[in-house]
């Protein structure tokens, strides 16, 4: 594990002493789980926008898509 050092604003700084107390953790341990929710949750936001994004970008095929993806994939090969 690498150590760091960071600044807080004092308010925050007690906020977390008080949770590590409230919780039984360390201050350090706290902030190690704030980093890994915060990752978490910009890595589903990330999917998320990808999935709000992308729905229903293929309204416009009918029929079965594998089948659809299959008949461009043989036409790739044709043009090769």
């Amino acid at each position: 594990m690498t150590r760091t050092i960071i600044s807080l604003p004092e308010d925050e700084k007690r906020w977390l002493e008080s949770y590590g107390r409230r919780h039984k953790i360390s201050s350090a341990e706290v902030v190690r789980r704030a980093i890994g929710e915060f990752r978490r949750q910009k890595t589903d936001m990330n999917l998320n926008v990808v999935l709000r994004e992308t729905a229903g970008a293929w309204t416009s095929i009918k029929g079965d898509t594998r089948e659809y993806v299959d008949a461009l994939r043989r036409e790739w090969d044709r043009k090769s």
